[in-house]
Parts: structure tokens; C-alpha cells; sequence
């Protein structure tokens, strides 16, 4: 086993001389096995080690013993132990992803080279889970060996020689009790689908680990050809080759905010590449949307709707967020400009964001809000910035447009008026 890991290490440039590494210890065997190969190897590698273990307090007092368990192997090997903890619930990609990113974000406080003890079998579930679930090329390339400071040095290592290193060096370990159930797919994969597969061939985990690690280095140069340091035009993108377009296209989302884009993203993004349409639009999740100008790309953010408030009939209102300021004031006559008009209010006066059904008559006509935003080529995701002044029975008038024909007169005036904002970008 030592020889493996050594080879991987060597192989990645994983740990050079001098390095602090920081062994990520469970308590359960791969991290064992990965802790005491690098205490061998210490003075070989030349290297600082340390261990750190996270206490995700799921299991009650079994937690409780883990971390007790981690803290004494410590102690025997004199191996300085960092131990944090936290309170996980489960998002929206359920318990167990949210228990691992509350790990690696502790972890990732630490500083120095954090080494996890994820082995080929761990390599050849995660292959098998992301085809169950759908993937491409980049799915198919597994777990990274390397990632930033997150290092992976038993990936051509199996369980089979962990269990061997283990009983070599007379060592312990705590067995996880939810790893067997059937709760998670990975453990699903693990219990029944695994040992099948091994029966048609016994080397499946390295076979698919190995497959796995050539599969990430063609995904890191498909990557490179596609992916310059500015967001190509339409007629480029047009003329890749698919393979490369659409590595074109979620580095394009990635640049643009969308951290980690899927495979719909990416094939409505490069539905609009190719639409008849030179202003065609595709919203994505999360108030996101991709827009077609001609030969360009962009992505626009929906703003958020304005939090409706009460106008005074007489007073001032200070929108610094933006940058108005709307002034109220009775008036006996009537006024209509963009940023100024005199209405006959009925009950409360409120400024709020555009509303479905709202309508209003200006110069032209009568137009629902949605279409005269439209027709006024205001982007999407602005519209609800724009500030709607209304009441009980309806629009009053709009920033920008003007008073509603149907409700001038004497009543209230409203003025707005351009303030600096001061808030830092």
C-alpha cells in the first residue's frame, strides 16, 4: 500500500518537502490506514503531519466515541489533532452533502494540505452514482486527486489492501453504523450493485478508478482548447465543435456567476447561439438570465421587487438604494412630466414594483406594465426596480413615464428626484 500511495503522490506532485499536512481522520479504516502510511512516511516525504477530525454530532454519543478514538490514536503517535464541530441539517442536496461541505469548510480553516483518505473503491461508487444520476465527461472523471490544497494520495489504493495494512500494523478502528444501511445510494451501490460487478471482474475498483483519472485528464484538455480568457461571439461558438462549445459555454456561466452549471443550463445557453432570434432570452434557476445581443452573450440578474411603502400626502421619501427621492405635496391643478404628475388619489397613496395586471394610459394608449416595459426596452431583470406609484384602485403613475391619464388632476403631486447614492459598490 505504501508503494501506491507513494507512486500517486509522485505521480500529481501532491506533497513536496516541507509541506504541513493535515491527515483528515473519521476515526473509520481508509482514514486510519491513510494517517499511520503517512506517519511512516514523514521523514521520507519530509514533511510536518497533523490530523484533523470533524465531529458532525449526527450520531450521539457514537460521534462522541469517534472523536475520542481519533483524539487517543493521536496521542499514541504524538501527532498534533485539530478537532471542530457543528450543527448540520440537511439542504438541498440532502444530509450528507450538507455534513461534507460543514467538514471541508473546517477543514479549509486550517491552512496548510489537507489529505482525505478517499480510495479507488470510494473513486469506482462515485463513477457509478454520477451514470445512475446522469453525467458526461467531467462526472465520469470521478474524485480530483488534487484540488487546491485538497490532496487525495490513496486513489489507486483499494479497501482490500487498506484491510491488510491495518491488520499488518495491529491497527484499530470505529466502524460508521450508518454506513450499513441503505439510507444513501453510495452505500445502495456499495451493499448490492458493487459485488456483482466485481463477480465479472475482481480488479472493477481500480479498473474504474483508472478509468476515471485518464477520463479527468482528457476533460483538462478539452477544457484548455475551449476556453480562452474572454467569452466568445455567437459565430464563435456557432462554429466549435460540440465537445468544445459546450465546455465554451459553462466556462462563460462560470465567469458570469453561475458556479457550478448543469447540463440544462448549458443546453439552454447554447439554445440561444443558435435561436433565429438576435435578442432571445432563457432564464435559468435563481433568478438568472442568459440574453442574446446579436453577437454577444450576457447574463442578467433579477433584481429584487421594491419593498412597497406607504407615501405620505405630504413629505419626502429617500430611496437611497435608488438614488430618488420622491416628494409629496398637495396641488389644486394638474402636471404631467416622466418624473413629476398630479393625481386624484382614492385610499393609500404606496410606491411599489410593477404587479401582474397593473395597466396604465399614457400618450399612446392603454398598455399593461409587462408590455410597456417591453416596448421601452427595459432589460428584464431591471423591471422591477422601476418605482410604480398606485392605490386602491389601481396605477397612479410610473418614474420615467409619467402620470396615468385616466387618474390626473388635483389631489397629490408627486416629484421624484436624483440623489447621490452613496452606498459602496
Amino acid at each position: 500500500m505504501l508503494n501506491d500511495l507513494l507512486a500517486l503522490v509522485r505521480r500529481y506532485d501532491m506533497i513536496r518537502p516541507g509541506d504541513r499536512i493535515i491527515a483528515a481522520v473519521s476515526g473509520g479504516a481508509d482514514s486510519v490506514a491513510l494517517l499511520y502510511a503517512l506517519y511512516l512516511l514523514k521523514e521520507k516525504l519530509g514533511i510536518r503531519l497533523e490530523a484533523a477530525h470533524f465531529n458532525h454530532g449526527l450520531r450521539g454519543g457514537e460521534s462522541d466515541r469517534d472523536e475520542a478514538f481519533v483524539r487517543s490514536l493521536c496521542d499514541r503517535l504524538d501527532i498534533p489533532c485539530h478537532v471542530g464541530s457543528g450543527i448540520v441539517k440537511p439542504g438541498k442536496k440532502g444530509l450528507e452533502a450538507a455534513a461534507r461541505e460543514a467538514r471541508y469548510a473546517y477543514f479549509e480553516t486550517l491552512g496548510g494540505k489537507v489529505a482525505t483518505a478517499h480510495t479507488a473503491d470510494d473513486n469506482a461508487e462515485t463513477v457509478l452514482m454520477r451514470l445512475v444520476r446522469g453525467t458526461g465527461l467531467k462526472g465520469l472523471g470521478g474524485i480530483a486527486p488534487v484540488r487546491g490544497d485538497l490532496i487525495r494520495p490513496m486513489l489507486n489504493v483499494t479497501r482490500h489492501q487498506v484491510l491488510d495494512f491495518l491488520k499488518d500494523n495491529c491497527l484499530t478502528y470505529v466502524e460508521d453504523s450508518s454506513n450499513g444501511g441503505d439510507d444513501f445510494l453510495r452505500n445502495r451501490l456499495r451493499h448490492h450493485v458493487v459485488p456483482l460487478l466485481r463477480l465479472e471482474n475482481p480488479r472493477l475498483a481500480e479498473n474504474l478508478s483508472a478509468m476515471a483519472m485518464k477520463l479527468r485528464q482528457d476533460e483538462a484538455l478539452l477544457d484548455r482548447l475551449a476556453c480562452g480568457d474572454e467569452d466568445p461571439s455567437v459565430a464563435c461558438l456557432r462554429s466549435m465543435d460540440p465537445a468544445l462549445r459546450s465546455r465554451a459555454l459553462g466556462r462563460f456561466l462560470e465567469r458570469n456567476g453561475i458556479r457550478e452549471p448543469e447540463a440544462e443550463h448549458i443546453r439552454l445557453t447554447e439554445k440561444l447561439v443558435f435561436s433565429d432570434k438576435p435578442s432571445a432570452r432563457a432564464s435559468l434557476p435563481g433568478g438568472i438570465t442568459v440574453a442574446r445581443d446579436y453577437d454577444r452573450l450576457t447574463v442578467l440578474r433579477q433584481e429584487p421587487a421594491l419593498e412597497p411603502v406607504i407615501l405620505p400626502a405630504t413629505g419626502t421619501l429617500e430611496l437611497p438604494d435608488l438614488g430618488l427621492r420622491v416628494i409629496c405635496e398637495p396641488w389644486n391643478g394638474e402636471e404631467n412630466h416622466p418624473d413629476c404628475f398630479a393625481v386624484s388619489p382614492l385610499g393609500t397613496v404606496v410606491l411599489r414594483s410593477r404587479q401582474n395586471g397593473d395597466t396604465i394610459r399614457l400618450s399612446g394608449g392603454t398598455k399593461s406594465l409587462k408590455k410597456l416595459f417591453i416596448d421601452r426596452k427595459i432589460p428584464a431583470s431591471r423591471r422591477l426596480q422601476v418605482p410604480v406609484v398606485a392605490d386602491d384602485r389601481g396605477v397612479l403613475g410610473i418614474f420615467g413615464f409619467g402620470g396615468n391619464l385616466d387618474r390626473l388632476g388635483p389631489g397629490l403631486r408627486i416629484r421624484f428626484e436624483e440623489i447621490e447614492n452613496n452606498q459602496e459598490a
